[in-house]
Parts: C-alpha cells; sequence; structure tokens
C-alpha cells in the first residue's frame, strides 16, 4: 500500500551541516522547550535536531511537507533523549506525516478509530505515522499535558531493548522494574478512580502509560512534579533530565483565559479550581 510505494519513490537526502538562522527563529517562536535553553545547550539541541533530519527522511503522504513540520518532527525526536548525548533512533527510518487523524488501515478516522500517531511494525517497521494537525496542535497549546510528537518518540525509546512495553532501558532493572510497575497500578487506579489529572489514555497499558505521563513530564514539569513526585522522580531517571529546570514556572500563556475558563490541561474542571495556581 502507501509504504511500498515511499520504498519506491525515497530520493537521496541533501546533508544539513548548520541550522539557518531563519530555523532559529522557528525553533524560538514554536518549540517551548528549545526557547527556554541556554545558548550552549540550543547548540546541542540544534546539532542533535542536524544529526536526526540527516538520518530519517520526513514524508508527506497526501499533504504537503515543509520545514516547519520537519523542525517539529526533529524536536519531537530531541526533546525525550536531550539527556542523551548523541542519541540515535535504532528503529526508524521515515517519518510519515498524514492531513488529519487516521484508522487501522490508514483511512480517514472514524467512529472510536481516531489516531494521530503510531510507531510502525510488521510491513511498517522503522516507520512513524503521525497527524501533520496534530503535530502542530502539540506544540502550539503547551498547557494540555499532551504532545503527540513526543508521546510517539517516547515509544521508540521504549522499544530500544527490542520491545514496546513501558519499560525503558533506565528502568529495566529489577531495583527500578518492580517499583515503577507498582507505580503504575497505583496511578492507574487514581486515574480509572478519577482522581488524577493524568490522561486516562494511559490506563490503556504499561507502554501508553509511559506515553501519557512521558508528554506531562516535558509540557509541564513543575505541575507533574508537584502533583506527582514519585512519578517525576521515575521519568527523570527514564529520560536522564529534570525538565523543571528547563522549563520555566510561570510563563504567560498564550491563550485569554478567565478564570472560569475550562482548563486547557484537559481536566475538565475550571481554569481557577485547576492549573491557575500552578
Amino acid at each position: 500500500m502507501v509504504a511500498v510505494v515511499i520504498i519506491f519513490t525515497r530520493k537521496k537526502k541533501d546533508k544539513i551541516d548548520e541550522i539557518p538562522e531563519e530555523w532559529r527563529k522557528t525553533l524560538r517562536e514554536k518549540v517551548q522547550f528549545y526557547q527556554q535553553l541556554t545558548p550552549e545547550k540550543r547548540t546541542v539541541f540544534e546539532n542533535d535536531l542536524i544529526r536526526f533530519l540527516n538520518v530519517v527522511d520526513i514524508i508527506g503522504v497526501g499533504v504537503e511537507v515543509d520545514i516547519v513540520d520537519k523542525l517539529l518532527v526533529a524536536s519531537s525526536a530531541v526533546i525525550p533523549v536531550f539527556g542523551f548525548p548523541e542519541w540515535e533512533y535504532n528503529y526508524l527510518d521515515e517519518v510519515l506525516l498524514y492531513p488529519a487523524a487516521f484508522d487501522r488501515n490508514f483511512g480517514a478516522a472514524s467512529g472510536d478509530e481516531y489516531i494521530t500517531g503510531m510507531v510502525g511494525n510488521g510491513p511498517l517497521e522503522g516507520k512513524m505515522i503521525l497527524s501533520k494537525p496534530s503535530l502542530h496542535l502539540g506544540f502550539s497549546n503547551d498547557r494540555d499535558k499532551k504532545n503527540v510528537g513526543i508521546h510517539e518518540f517516547i515509544h521508540l525509546i521504549d522499544k530500544e531493548d527490542g520491545s514496546i512495553d513501558g519499560l525503558p532501558l533506565a528502568l529495566n532493572q529489577e531495583a527500578h522494574a518492580l517499583p515503577w510497575l507498582e507505580l503504575i497500578r497505583t496511578k492507574t487506579n487514581e486515574i480509572i478512580k478519577k482522581k488524577s489529572d493524568i490522561n486516562p489514555y494511559g490506563t490503556t497499558n504499561t507502554q501508553e502509560f509511559l506515553a501519557v505521563t512521558g508528554e506531562y513530564f516535558f509540557e509541564r514539569p513543575h505541575l507533574l512534579k508537584s502533583k506527582h513526585p514519585e512519578l517525576y522522580k521515575f521519568l527523570s531517571l527514564a529520560f536522564n533530565q529534570n525538565p523543571d529546570e528547563v522549563i520555566a514556572k510561570r510563563r504567560k500563556s498564550k491563550h485569554n483565559l478567565s478564570r472560569n475558563s475550562p482548563c486547557l490541561c484537559g481536566s475538565g474542571k475550571k481554569y481557577k479550581h485547576c492549573c491557575l495556581g500552578s
């Protein structure tokens, strides 16, 4: 199907040697993680972007792909592995951007099948599929604890030991694995009982719990550390970084919210009863 066509129409990549200033401007405007890095760490981030873009193809399927799309995909890849110098994704060679959400047969999303991102296996091994609008939404709203690009790249980090199971390499040791799995059970029960602000999709299985809480970790690190300190500790170990030291605790929202507005985090509560004080 589509994957076969892509394999036969693949073009040779032009090697990138340095980040143009126009790209830096885009990163400053759209990627809050990059915005708040020191100049020295921005250089590291840019080098990681170059390494990723020189290795992984980003291809549109029924949609045009521009440099902003590529920078957002690459940023999604770099952010969760920023604590691992010169990381390379061993199970990825192409990212496919779709014009909208899709179903499991890669047609238009409908009913209960509304997929915005997935890591391929079998015939799609080495491929990641992302909805282009959802990719952009993940970076335009940095308060909802959701970023589909980061979510899917966390699955690839999880896969580095050979399987996507919610136990990334840093936690896949007995000293960490058993407490981590027990914490997942505890937090999953809290979500089911509606006593948690963690995305309910995290109750699907251990791998989705890791990806969902990883999104939260990188988008709202101070809030996560305040509400779920033990979870923050494990995720800091898993990703070898502390984003609360990067992301400013208080920043002006891009959205005009009143105290009685629905909170952007998706909790369903009013802003004044949820994230106003965070």
